[in-house]
Parts: C-alpha cells; structure tokens; sequence
C-alpha cells in the first residue's frame, strides 16, 4: 500500500468538504422510440428540464466548465451532454433547448455527419453559433477504439481533429470515448489533444476527478422515469484520492480486476461505502476489505464481454453519494 499512498500524493488534490460538484447527463436519441436503450421521448425529455428547474438546479455552460471544475463550489451545477448528433436531435429537441437557451455540448463523430438519420455540417455550425452551445468531438469513425491497434486508433483521431478544424476552424476542447471505452494508452493520447474527456461510468463529478475520466449518467427510456431522475440529479460526489487499475481495459489475464480505491483521510465514514458490480454477468453486491482510508473490491468473478461496472454509494448527512467505474474487455 506504500505504493499506492506515495503515488496518489503527486497527482490528486485535497479534499473539499463542501464540493456539490458537477453532475453531467448523456442523452442520445430523440422520440427515435425503436431504439429504447439510447432514446428519450420528447415529453419525458422536458419533464426532465421542469425537474432540474423545479429542484432549483442550475444548468453549466460549457464554456465555464473548466473554472467551475477547478473550485469548490457548494452549488451544484448539471451539465447536459448529447451524443452522436442525430437529426432526431435537431428536430425534436433543439427547438425546445433554444427557446429556454439550455446550454449543453453535443459531441459529434466526424464520419457519420449529413448521412441519414443524422446532422448535417451545415446543422451544426448553425447551432455552434449560438453562445451556450458547444460542440465535443466524440472520434470519427466511433468505432469500438480499444480494438484498434494505437497507430490506427490516432489515426481516427487524428482524422477527427483534421475534419472539425476544416469544419468549424477549431478542435474542440470536449471529447467523448464512443460507448466510454478506452485503454490507458488511448487516455494519454486524448490527453494530448483535449482539455476533457468523458465516459459512460455514472458519478458526479468533483474537482478531485481524473480530467479524462468525466463521469455521467446515461438517460434512455429504460433509466429516464422522473423517480430515478429526481433521486439522481440531487447525488453528491464521492471524493478520493486514487482508484486503481488505471488501465480501463481488461484481457483474460487480469479480469477480474484488483480494484482499490484510496481515500482522502479527512472523508469521513467510509465504512458506510457499498459497492456493487455486474461480475459475472449479473449485479450484485461486492465484498469490500475497509483499511483505513482504502477500500479493496474483491470480485470474485469475471467480467463478462464486453462491460464490466462497479457503482459504490454512501449516505451520510447532506444526502446520497455515489461514484462508478468502467471497465472494457478486449
């Protein structure tokens, strides 16, 4: 553990009592109702805006995302992110989105605009015009990445880039890992040419999070009713110092993965921490071995293809905590 504990004290930042953090949402496709795992229904998609209104929360925009997330704030911010731009965005929610100046980013693969079913360049540097909208790029071709060898996996990249500076005379700062999956290698490359990254893994985000490791909570008909949505959005951050592996990408070798997380020695009643992970292809609670300030996972059997998760939560007096993880298998 001296390795664990010397490491961690060159790369994170201290713990913050009062951090709310910033809880980022993913939709996908809008009243697109034969595709119910990456789809919203319009309706359902303004009760969720009344509710975060409702709740008194405010909406980021993304063009303050990196001081926001560099200080502590005791106001939680929500962040709306959309993938993929379909054109069932532009049609179906964009209107709505304009008319109240939502502030979201929509992150784009470069390959896949003005063919059916999604935006057209044109489309999207009208919306980018607007000052709350942001555009992220999300790859070219979004691919399962992590089955690319490097030198094609910064090719698509690269291509990506190429494009959007051809496109829209920038590379945006936003970036967003298709279907949240990456290996530590493809991470340090995007390190390289954004300021952000973001993954599918549920979490609020904290100023204490990995920059290229995002957090956020996927919305879809399955996991959009209001009860869920409510409970979500007023969710606070766990915060800690260090969460091994920091490789995200598995092979049969080290599945299942050791997992330990330190924490920051002034958080408090981590033994009230509870985990729970999809081993060995169903969700379950997962034993966890408390020392001190560091929880090890032990998971007793294998991920199965092609995404392993582990969500951990804590209740304690200013309300639920919650933070998760992802995991790939090659």
């Amino acid at each position: 553990m001296f390795f664990l504990n010397a490491n961690a004290e060159t790369v994170n930042k201290k713990y913050e009592l009062n951090e709310s953090g910033i809880l980022a949402l993913m939709y996908h496709r809008f009243e697109e109702n034969k595709y119910p795992s990456t789809n919203i229904r319009i309706e359902a998609f303004k009760k969720h805006i009344n509710i975060i209104n409702q709740n008194e929360l405010k909406f980021l925009n993304p063009k303050n995302f990196d001081s926001e997330f560099k200080k502590v704030s005791g106001e939680k911010k929500i962040l709306l992110t959309i993938d993929d731009a379909f054109s069932s965005f532009y049609i179906n929610a964009w209107p709505m989105l304009k008319e109240k100046k939502v502030p979201f980013i929509l992150f784009v693969s470069t390959e896949t605009v003005g063919k059916k079913g999604y935006m057209s360049w044109d489309e999207i540097i009208k919306i980018s015009k607007e000052d709350f909208v942001h555009i992220g790029n999300h790859s070219h071709s979004h691919k399962y990445l992590t089955k690319y060898k490097f030198d094609n996996f910064k090719k698509d990249i690269d291509k990506s880039i190429e494009i959007f500076q051809q496109k829209l005379n920038y590379n945006p700062v936003f970036f967003s890992y298709p279907f949240g999956e990456y290996s530590l290698d493809q991470k340090k490359y995007i390190s390289s040419k954004f300021d952000f990254a973001f993954g599918q893994h549920s979490g609020v985000i904290d100023l204490n999070k990995d920059k290229y490791e995002l957090p956020r909570f996927p919305i879809n008909e399955k996991y959009g009713d209001f009860d869920r949505f409510k409970f979500l959005i007023n969710l606070l951050p766990i915060q800690y110092k260090l969460l091994l592996p920091e490789d995200k990408l598995l092979s049969d070798d080290n599945n299942p993965p050791s997992v330990v997380i330190e924490f920051f020695e002034e958080q408090d009643n981590i033994n009230l921490i509870n985990c729970f992970s999809n081993e060995g292809g169903t969700w379950k609670n997962s034993k966890l071995i408390y020392t001190d300030n560091i929880i090890q996972i032990e998971l007793k059997e294998k991920f199965l293809p092609r995404r392993g998760r582990i969500n951990c939560s804590m209740k304690d007096v200013d309300g639920w905590r919650w933070f998760g993880t992802q995991f790939t298998l090659n």
